[in-house]
């Protein structure tokens, strides 16, 4: 049985194909080709690896010697002794460094020892002074007095006190202000909370989810008046002293 394999019958095999030729592109050849292998012959030396081209003969007459290689030791000169006062020592001096230091050691002070403490129950010591067990900051001479920079501060701010006393006491003159009493101030306090009391109420019946846009403003309008209120009471229960202007004059008020 034949194992030549054919393709299969079709149509378009009947009628013969002309074969397409794929043609290359020429080559890319630099314009500098030549000048480059030109410069690479001129920079290339020849027999680079075998040594140099041309080496001289050895000499017949500069044959090896025998012993030539040998190290040789340095020429062998006459022996004279060097000169006594060369290495003769200094006399000793008059003065007796013994008894000197002595008498030194015996006259001198001693050294106090630096206090230390032992921190641990192996005895580990550390210096005292660091330690801040001696009262060395009561000696200063600054010592609890009150700093320049805070009296200077002081200062500064009894000058405003009194700059915003005189003030608010000319315009009470003028009577274009006047000072709230204690029952006005507990009556708007105590409004102000019931005004935050029905916002809150209101807050809290608010639905749970605020899918559409007419919720969400409302809960946001509802959220920034309570902390208006908030911002409210917490002013008027931080100062005691309240002074407001006539309402044919300002609407300010001054605390």
């Amino acid at each position: 049985m034949s194992t030549t394999m054919y393709p299969t019958e079709s149509i378009y095999n009947l009628i013969p194909r002309e074969e397409v030729k794929i043609e290359k592109p020429p080559r890319y050849m630099s314009k500098f080709r030549a000048q480059v292998k030109h410069e690479k012959m001129l920079n290339k030396p020849t027999n680079k690896t075998m040594g140099q081209v041309k080496v001289d003969l050895p000499s017949p007459e500069k044959y090896l010697l025998k012993h030539s290689k040998e190290p040789k030791l340095p020429e062998k000169q006459p022996f004279s002794y060097l000169d006594y006062e060369t290495f003769k020592k200094p006399q000793i001096p008059a003065k007796d460094f013994v008894k000197t230091n002595a008498f030194e050691n015996i006259m001198a002070v001693p050294k106090k020892p630096q206090p230390i403490y032992a921190d641990t129950k192996t005895g580990d010591k550390q210096l005292l002074e660091n330690s801040g067990l001696l009262p060395k900051y009561i000696k200063k001479k600054d010592f609890g007095k009150t700093p320049e920079y805070l009296q200077h501060r002081t200062e500064e701010v009894r000058r405003a006190q009194d700059e915003y006393d005189s003030f608010v006491k000319e315009h009470m003159r003028q009577g274009t202000m006047k000072q709230l009493s204690e029952d006005e101030r507990n009556n708007i306090l105590q409004g102000l909370k019931m005004n935050w009391g029905e916002l809150h109420h209101q807050y809290q019946g608010l639905s749970v989810v605020t899918d559409t846009t007419p919720k969400k403003y409302r809960k946001e309008r509802l959220e920034l008046e309570m902390k208006q209120l908030e911002r409210d009471i917490d002013l008027i229960e931080r100062y005691k002293t309240i002074f407001i202007a006539n309402k044919l004059t300002h609407d300010t008020s001054f605390l």
